[in-house]
């Protein structure tokens, strides 16, 4: 029933999301272990494996990646949302379409903090970590690289699709859209639940030598949805994350261009610094510039 929801008290809320998203990944779990091998063929163990190699093989990760956005964030989101309000996406923010000025302002505040953000990879890949942890994202490093194996403009548009587009749409809902509401009206403070969403929001990618970056791309996120209360400014804006990696992997596999952006060297300090403050000023301007047409902190009727 749409609207069941929204009289209950945001810990009842948050408990009531909590059990749809272990709800929804428990199904995925199952069609993990008993549909998808009956289906496909393979076992994930199989799939993973580094001999294992082929277009069958890759349209299947992508498969798998495809359906853990999907059924692990998106779906629990908009399940939620739709028992929260009558109006589901007027709830989310997602109903007002932005205005031009506030859309470039979203993506350039995500461009400006490349450096900041790179500067704090740098320094989260030193991270005292166990050698088992290590050498799980390690494992996960091969498995992105070989999705990102792109011999074609249809494989760059499929991984947009699958890697920009999806994800910027679901974890938005999910974690912003959501989360982050209810934790505002838990803790009666907006730039703490901003907080706690983005760290959930980096933890929940199980990337120890990521989380510092993943982090503030987070932060920058839920400011945004803050500040304009429309979820379409923080979907362009991790769109653009997403989008711009993938396009600069296949510029540089198709000899486009001649740096492998991925592989660049660590930023200094001062253009770190001069990144994070040009960052904060578009977030000010955003501020300014902005008509919250429904303030994501107001608490539901």
């Amino acid at each position: 029933m749409p609207g069941y929801l929204r009289q209950s008290s945001p810990s009842l809320q948050f408990v009531t999301f909590l059990g749809i998203f272990i709800g929804f990944t428990v199904i995925y779990l199952v069609f993990l272990s008993l549909g998808f091998p009956a289906l496909s063929g393979y076992t994930i163990e199989q799939l993973q494996k580094p001999d294992a190699t082929g277009p069958k093989v890759l349209g299947y990760l992508k498969l798998i990646q495809f359906l853990y956005t999907l059924i692990g964030f998106l779906a629990p989101g908009l399940v939620f949302a739709y028992l929260c309000k009558p109006a589901p996406l007027t709830w989310l923010g997602l109903r007002s379409k932005p205005a031009a000025l506030p859309l470039v302002l979203a993506v350039l505040i995500m461009f400006c903090s490349f450096w900041a953000v790179d500067l704090s990879a740098a320094w989260n890949q030193h991270w005292p970590i166990p050698a088992s942890w290590r050498q799980m994202e390690e494992q996960a490093d091969v498995l992105v690289q070989r999705m990102l194996k792109m011999p074609t403009f249809a494989d760059l548009l499929i991984n947009l699709v699958l890697i920009a587009v999806l994800p910027a749409i679901a974890e938005e809902v999910f974690f912003r859209g959501v989360l982050q509401r209810i934790f505002t009206q838990m803790v009666k403070l907006p730039w703490l639940s901003i907080f706690i969403t983005a760290t959930l929001f980096s933890a929940i990618h199980m990337q120890a030598l990521g989380f510092v970056p993943r982090l503030l791309l987070g932060l920058l996120l839920g400011a945004i949805y803050h500040l304009s209360g429309n979820l379409w400014l923080s979907i362009a804006g991790h769109f653009f994350v997403n989008g711009f990696q993938v396009v600069a992997v296949y510029l540089f596999q198709a000899k486009l261009i001649k740096e492998d952006l991925s592989e660049s060297g660590t930023t200094s300090w001062h253009v770190a610094l001069i990144s994070a403050l040009v960052t904060l000023a578009l977030l000010w301007v955003l501020y300014k510039r902005t008509k919250l047409p429904e303030q994501p902190v107001k608490p539901i009727e």
